[in-house]
């Protein structure tokens, strides 16, 4: 029998929703790390993933009333993670860089780069080093999956930003990369 991943961990959620401290606890441990993660690779500092994940699993615990099983519950959490993180990078000041801003334009015909396999490490280093509103997209778009549309959503810039942001990124990434 094929189980519906939107109602993994379904009967914990209803036990946190009927305030069973014992439940937020088990939720809590077993979407803590995962999440950690995903505010590291965004915000690139460790203090500040623990607040923004501690901050999310308050405002999700919160606000269970709200899940109504759309989605499982870690993408649900990773959400608001995700858009904690992006706040709080908002707040600091750290923002993508319109392209019209630039003198560099990303067009139709220009030809993608590629790039050779690469150890993991050097890529994860080569994120690390990027600027924030490069790692934003760099994350959004290749590590959790996003799309462009939903990538302007978020990050409240146009499709068409998000994608030439996206190549900026890629290619800055990729130059990294070639030094390490």
């Amino acid at each position: 029998m094929e189980t519906d991943i939107r109602f993994t961990h379904r009967s914990i959620v209803e036990q946190c929703k009927a305030g069973n401290a014992s439940s937020q606890y088990e939720l809590y441990s077993r979407y803590v790390d995962a999440m950690y993660n995903v505010g590291l690779r965004f915000l690139g500092n460790t203090e500040d993933a623990e607040d923004i994940v501690q901050d999310s699993f308050v405002e999700a615990f919160k606000n269970l009333d709200h899940f109504k099983y759309e989605s499982s519950f870690g993408a649900w959490l990773k959400r608001i993670v995700i858009n904690k993180s992006i706040n709080h990078l908002k707040a600091k000041r750290i923002s993508v860089v319109p392209m019209e801003a630039h003198e560099f334009h990303l067009t139709e015909e220009e030809e993608p780069v590629e790039a050779e396999a690469t150890d993991i490490l050097k890529v994860k280093k080569g994120i690390a080093q990027l600027p924030d509103g490069y790692r934003e997209i760099i994350n959004l778009y290749l590590i959790e999956g996003y799309d462009h549309v939903e990538i302007g959503e978020i990050l409240g810039i146009s499709t068409s930003t998000s994608k030439s942001q996206y190549h900026r990124a890629k290619k800055k990434l990729l130059e990294i990369i070639n030094e390490l």
